[in-house]
């Protein structure tokens, strides 16, 4: 089959690659029909290079249609159509019963001390094969994948592998009150869909901050109320202008959408780039111990946020070495929530949105559909935010 292969930093190729097959009784293999690129894709593309080998599949945001499964997956068959999560749980596990299948204990990848297994996500996840491809093989089939219903088109589900779940939770962890304020930083994907995701659950104002103009203008269409990084001097004229409307205060809370890749830092981007150039050997063991992150989104979360208020982490970091302002957390009161979105957790809780009348916005939600052969181009034109790239959907 056709894939999408991670070759080293800012070189991912189409190839052939071997068929994946029923390894497991608990696997199915799913025909791939569409598949996102994720701004998690891009970390990969950029700044995770330490993690990865040469020929990964990389992938996480599919959707298809069945072809066979393993004796063990009694709920799916053949011409079933499913989305599948970026995470890879067994559903019955204490983790997963608890509701956090991010962290399922069937699937943890022990030896690297992380979470549940994810497609298409470094050695750190399990180095699983990933789905932007032509076919996929699913683990835990018996309970991961979705059942969607034939009509809609694509679009109307593929978000509920990943972008949905991991707004719907930014928001949950936000713990944004009834008629309550919260501020998203970042309009990319992820913090497009919260800011439509916070107005359906009730919020009373809606902030979005972000630099690319037409992120920009897709937020305010919705009733966000934005702020263009590029209108300000600083941050403290960003943070003056956020809380004049807010009674001086602050938002009730703010989702941090944009993770460890944010503008600025710049000496924190050169630690980045130069273990990204280092052999193997050294640049993933250094990267375990010493790396970090670009914080200049979450430092500009801490000091926004009301005092008393939540900041809920969406974005992805992969430091650990970060410098955090502990006195400004302590004495602001501030609660912090993060971590890679449960998706089964909350898909029930999304389904009923997905209906003809559309409240999130999903079935025109993608700005680029491309087939799977320019996959290259397509990293490259949303890892430099050219042609108002916002969210592409590939197909095989």
């Amino acid at each position: 089959m056709r894939a999408l292969t991670w070759q080293g930093k800012r070189d991912v190729r189409v190839e052939n690659v071997p068929d994946p097959r029923i390894e497991e009784p608990t696997d199915a293999v799913i025909r791939i029909t569409s598949t996102g690129l994720c701004g998690s894709d891009l970390h990969l593309y950029e700044v995770l290079t330490p993690f990865m080998t040469p020929g990964d599949i990389l992938g996480h945001e599919p959707m298809g249609i069945v072809e066979e499964v393993g004796a063990a997956v009694p709920d799916l068959q053949a011409g079933d159509r499913v989305v599948v999560p970026f995470q890879i749980a067994c559903g019955n596990c204490w983790m997963c019963l608890t509701g956090l299948p991010t962290q399922c204990e069937t699937t943890q990848v022990s030896a690297e001390g992380m979470g549940a297994a994810l497609f298409g996500y470094t050695r750190l996840y399990g180095a699983v094969p990933g789905a932007q491809a032509e076919y996929l093989r699913v683990p835990q089939a018996q309970y991961g994948p979705i059942k969607v219903p034939e009509g809609p088109s694509d679009d109307r589900f593929v978000y509920l592998s990943d972008v949905l779940p991991t707004a719907w939770q930014a928001v949950a962890y936000a713990g944004v009150p009834q008629g309550g304020s919260v501020a998203v930083l970042g309009l990319g994907p992820i913090g497009d869909m919260a800011c439509r995701v916070a107005r359906a659950k009730g919020a009373g104002r809606v902030f979005g901050v972000d630099l690319v103009p037409e992120r920009l203008n897709r937020a305010r269409e919705r009733g966000v109320e934005t702020f263009d990084l590029r209108s300000f001097d600083d941050e403290k004229e960003l943070l003056t202008a956020v809380r004049d409307q807010t009674d001086g205060r602050g938002p009730d809370a703010v989702i941090d959408a944009v993770g460890t890749e944010a503008h600025g830092s710049a000496a924190a981007r050169m630690v980045q780039n130069a273990s990204a150039l280092l052999p193997r050997k050294l640049s993933g063991p250094m990267a375990e111990r010493f790396s970090v992150d670009r914080l200049a989104a979450l430092h500009t979360a801490i000091e926004m946020v009301r005092r008393g208020g939540t900041i809920s982490i969406v974005g992805v970091y992969g430091g650990m070495a970060d410098p955090m302002p502990m006195l400004t957390l302590f004495d602001k009161q501030i609660q912090m929530r993060m971590g890679q979105a449960n998706v089964r957790r909350w898909s029930d809780e999304i389904i009923p949105y997905l209906t003809d009348d559309d409240p999130l916005g999903v079935d025109d939600f993608a700005t680029h559909r491309m087939p799977l052969a320019e996959a290259p181009q397509a990293y490259e034109m949303f890892q430099n935010k050219r042609d108002g790239a916002v969210k592409v959907l590939m197909q095989p």
